[in-house]
């Protein structure tokens, strides 16, 4: 009996270790459901439990025609899945706002907090009565996704296979709610300062349908205009692990073309802006990097390998491109500023963000010292010859880095670290740069309608004499600081 067993589980073992979790989504395997479903009735044998089992622990396909013991999530990857989820929530609230919170002057800082907050809410209702299916529902078409999963209907908790082979489909649905989330609240930072609330809120709302919920379902769709690794017939074969193009780089172009749209700050280039607490921006520097690892290792969809290396390039580059940063602030202007680490920091989580599960360690170094070079270089010199009121830098840091990701992920991707990127390699770069230019060309064009559609309706600026006093005691009527 040994005998026999051993080359059968040898081969199902092999299987399951060559599926990779690459990224947001992986290969949508046969619903438990449709597997119970096609079963034999008869109790399965040692050898397909066995085999079941190692399937689960390699994180693979489960074994087609078996009836499961375990048909529903497998409780250690669905357990990261949870933590992962908790992990990106918690980089916007408390994370981003008190990154975006201490940067901005204190007559405003409850204006970030309230604008997260709200967009948090929002997002999450648009998610649940449309936008998941928009994204991820089946009976779509390649730009975005059908109307099945409307009201998170056909979503169950003890069901897997919508995200990936051992997770719940709720959890799947909750991790890529936590990423449409964060993706506009990155957006308030180019607009700090000076936008109302009502506006904030209308042109996100309709921003998600225009933007982020297209490009979720083009990137990481089974069915996806640019989902290389689970599309066979995608027109752009790119790969982005965990949100380079979705997330960075929709955010940065919009955040560009509204802070123009929207014009400087009042004082802007002649009163001091300078933030007025880096303590509050350095905690939520922490806990951004910290949270980050939900947003880049919990993208594997599983506690594996390819999460383990999505862990280390993150910790690798976010640590050379804040120490690279850092001194090239030394060097040219004479001292390491915190702010320069705390942006160096978060320029590096941006960059590797699109590759976290594709490239190597060493890689992610010249990854991280690129992201602390390039974003310097236009943050604290092309931006001021621009004219830009970026208030917050989300364009430098998260346009800019999340472009020169997107770009470095089609040149170090590596198919030893992941096997996906072997069947995609062969010209990767210049699929990952049509991905690039259709991503700037779609976000800056809807954005620039969105904002003229709010600027007609509800107007975009609130009056000088409330941007003055401050948008805390006036939009909010609170104060952040009193006394």
């Amino acid at each position: 009996m040994k005998s026999f067993l051993k080359p059968i589980l040898m081969a199902l073992a092999l299987a399951g270790a060559s599926f990779p979790a690459f990224a947001q989504e992986a290969a949508a395997p046969t619903p438990a459901a449709e597997v119970a479903a096609e079963a034999p009735p008869a109790e399965p044998s040692l050898e397909q439990r066995i085999a079941d089992l190692e399937a689960y622990v390699n994180n693979g396909a489960r074994t087609e025609g078996v009836a499961s013991k375990i048909p529903g999530p497998g409780p250690g990857h669905n357990a990261w899945q949870m933590v992962s989820t908790a992990l990106v929530i918690f980089m916007t609230l408390p994370g981003l706002a008190l990154f975006y919170g201490g940067l901005v002057r204190k007559k405003n800082i409850l204006s970030v907090f309230a604008q997260c907050f709200g967009i948090a809410g929002l997002v999450t209702i648009l998610w649940w009565a449309v936008g998941y299916s928009l994204a991820f529902g089946s009976g779509g078409n390649a730009f975005i996704g059908g109307l099945g999963n409307v009201m998170l209907q056909g979503i169950e908790p003890g069901a897997t296979g919508a995200g990936y082979y051992w997770i719940s489909d709720t959890m799947w649905v909750m991790f890529q709610l936590s990423f449409a989330i964060i993706t506009p609240a990155l957006i308030l930072g180019a607009v700090a300062e000076r936008m109302k609330f009502s506006a904030v809120l209308l042109f996100v709302g309709l921003w998600m349908f225009a933007v982020y919920f297209p490009f979720a379902h083009m990137v990481w769709a089974t069915d996806g205009l640019m989902c290389g690794p689970l599309n066979p017939n995608a027109a752009i074969k790119a790969i982005d692990f965990a949100g380079g193009t979705v997330v960075h780089m929709t955010s940065g172009w919009s955040a560009l073309v509204l802070c123009i749209i929207l014009g400087p700050r009042l004082g802007f280039g002649k009163e001091k802006m300078t933030p007025h607490s880096m303590v509050l921006c350095s905690i939520g520097t922490g806990m951004l990097w910290v949270g980050w690892y939900g947003f880049n290792a919990g993208s594997a969809l599983g506690a594996d390998a390819i999460a383990s290396n999505a862990f280390a390039t993150t910790t690798i580059a976010a640590a050379t491109a804040g120490f690279v940063w850092g001194m090239a602030e030394w060097v040219l202007k004479g001292h390491a500023s915190v702010l320069g680490f705390c942006s160096g920091i978060v320029a590096g989580l941006v960059v590797i963000t699109p590759g976290a599960g594709f490239v190597s360690p060493t890689s992610a170094v010249i990854m991280g010292a690129l992201a602390g070079i390039v974003p310097f270089v236009f943050v604290s010199y092309l931006k001021a010859k621009l004219g830009l009121d970026d208030a917050l830098d989300t364009f430098g840091v998260h346009g800019v880095g999340g472009t020169l990701g997107a770009i470095l992920t089609g040149i170090f991707a590596d198919e030893k670290f992941n096997s996906v990127v072997g069947g995609l390699k062969d010209g990767l770069l210049v699929e990952q740069l049509k991905a690039v230019a259709l991503t700037i060309v779609w976000s800056v064009l809807a954005t620039a309608v969105i904002a003229y559609i709010v600027k007609a309706v509800v107007g975009l600026r609130p009056t000088a004499e409330v941007e003055r006093q401050g948008l805390d005691i006036n939009e909010h009527g609170e104060e952040g600081y009193v006394g």
